[in-house]
């Protein structure tokens, strides 16, 4: 396969993902000022910290409120990871592949980034926003089945499917992250109803909320973290991410033995690993911002070594980010 269009499957697949991650997480905090019992307008920024875009927003808004937020997340054309302009990115990656990706696929990706052109044209788009974010991730979810049934799972299938659970394991540890360290107000808030409404938050968040509670039932930050870094089946999950993305790169490189071929398999199975071994409690002794600040470097470190292993100079690709992962 041509490192161009290896490119272009990878970037596809990664930029729709992320466009159905930054729905799904700005529509779980609207909803959730309908529960707070405080003025939620403060709850606006961590959002922007998570997409790690709050330096851009700073410079080119007032205030972190929720149309701004809204706003720089899903129409800014100057954000390169707004939702605008990941699909944008997807869709013109799609497009320089088409004799590659089947037609059912196009006609997707093609429809998601239409209705979102649409509605930036709009002014309904920020007043009431919830319908919108609802058809974007039920867009999104097509996609991925339409991809999983209309396109051959050799080497191509295999770049998309590594595309799309490294950007999923980098967003839920972004999230989990801002929920930990910087979401709460206040200290006093810990252990609260207001606490334990943020972390059921987090995990409608994560579309996490029902798998978690079929296992464990109760709120329980210790345990949340648990399933949403180191369970091994939920398809959310930073480990259950790892074993499949390692999966699809064996596959890539004919590489199923115990060793590895190349720098990106040598460091995506090295990450994998410490999941494979790690335990919640030594992640707690740790620290877990500490645990998960380390997490998402060594994640873009897999990033450069897949970047540098398969594919040509992102400046003759196109839609390559110039920041957020590699």
């Amino acid at each position: 396969m041509l490192s161009r269009v290896a490119h272009s499957l990878y970037w596809m697949s990664r930029y729709s993902e992320r466009v159905e991650n930054i729905a799904r997480f700005i529509d779980v905090n609207m909803n959730l000022i309908l529960d707070v019992p405080v003025n939620f307008e403060y709850q606006w920024a961590p959002l922007v910290k998570a997409t790690g875009d709050h330096e851009d927003f700073e410079d080119r808004y007032p205030q972190a409120n929720q149309r701004n937020v809204i706003q720089f997340l899903t129409f800014d054309r100057e954000n390169p990871n707004s939702i605008y302009s990941a699909i944008t990115a997807a869709r013109e990656n799609a497009r320089s592949i088409r004799e590659i990706i089947s037609l059912e696929m196009w006609e997707q990706i093609n429809h998601i980034y239409l209705m979102i052109k649409e509605a930036a044209c709009t002014n309904t788009s920020l007043t009431d926003p919830a319908t919108l974010f609802t058809d974007i991730k039920k867009a999104c979810h097509l996609f991925i089945g339409t991809t999983d049934t209309t396109m051959t799972h050799g080497e191509g299938w295999h770049f998309v499917r590594l595309g799309r659970l490294l950007e999923r394991a980098d967003k839920s540890s972004r999230i989990l992250d801002v929920k930990y360290f910087i979401l709460l107000p206040e200290l006093d808030y810990v252990g609260t109803p207001f606490d334990s409404l943020q972390w059921t938050a987090l995990l409608k968040s994560m579309s996490a909320s029902e798998m978690y509670r079929k296992s464990h039932h109760r709120i329980c930050p210790k345990q949340i973290a648990q399933f949403l870094i180191l369970d091994g089946n939920f398809p959310r999950a930073i480990h259950y991410c790892l074993i499949k993305a390692g999966d699809s790169l064996r596959a890539i490189s004919e590489s199923y033995t115990d060793s590895y071929s190349n720098q990106a398999e040598q460091r995506l199975g090295r990450l994998r690993s410490e999941l494979d071994y790690a335990g919640i409690n030594e992640i707690f002794h740790q620290g877990l911002h500490e645990y998960l600040d380390t997490f998402q470097w060594n994640l873009n470190e897999v990033g450069t070594a897949i970047h540098d292993t398969y594919f040509e100079s992102p400046a003759v690709v196109a839609g390559t980010p110039s920041r957020y992962g590699i």
